[in-house]
């Protein structure tokens, strides 16, 4: 497992449609171990094969529950609506508010290529349509209401309250 370069905003990989996987083989599941390590290393939720300069249609989200992969993935149904602010590793620093279904149900293969299908809500139905909108070299700033808005954050802001004092 290795950590691999995250590619930005500007990179032709970003824009270009990723080609079907048609066999898992130790070379993909490295790929696969790979992205999860670099997207824990970045505090992603999602990364997409593009992100790290592979042309595959392979997508690995956590959003807290379980980490999830997505070999193939296709939308089936969607439906609500949700708008709220996203980001992207792809273009760090940067947010803006995109509106998104606040259903999805995808189906998609898991690393040993057994099919399923997996209806997701609210913040993983965001890293669902994020996620699969790289695979076809869309990008949420494709979609982003309004203006980008420049992200900082803290590392250290989330202990600010627990060392702080009265």
């Amino acid at each position: 497992m290795a950590l691999r370069k995250v590619r930005v905003m500007g990179d032709d990989v970003l824009r270009k449609k990723c080609k079907e996987v048609k066999e898992v083989n130790e070379r993909t599941k490295v790929l696969i171990d790979d992205m999860f390590d670099t997207m824990y290393e970045e505090n992603g939720v999602g990364l997409a094969a593009p992100q790290v300069g592979i042309l595959k249609r392979i997508v690995v989200i956590d959003i807290g529950d379980e980490p999830l992969v997505f070999i193939n993935p296709v939308i089936l149904e969607t439906s609500g609506e949700q708008t709220g602010d996203e980001g992207c590793l792809s273009l760090p620093g940067k947010s803006g508010t995109v509106t998104r279904p606040n259903y999805v149900k995808v189906r998609a293969f898991d690393e040993e290529m057994n099919e399923f299908e997996l209806e997701g809500t609210e913040l993983l139905a965001r890293a669902i349509c994020h996620e699969c909108d790289h695979l076809d070299g869309i990008l949420y700033v494709d979609k982003v209401e309004g203006e980008l808005q420049t992200t900082q954050y803290d590392e250290y802001e989330d202990f600010e309250d627990e060392f702080m004092e009265d």
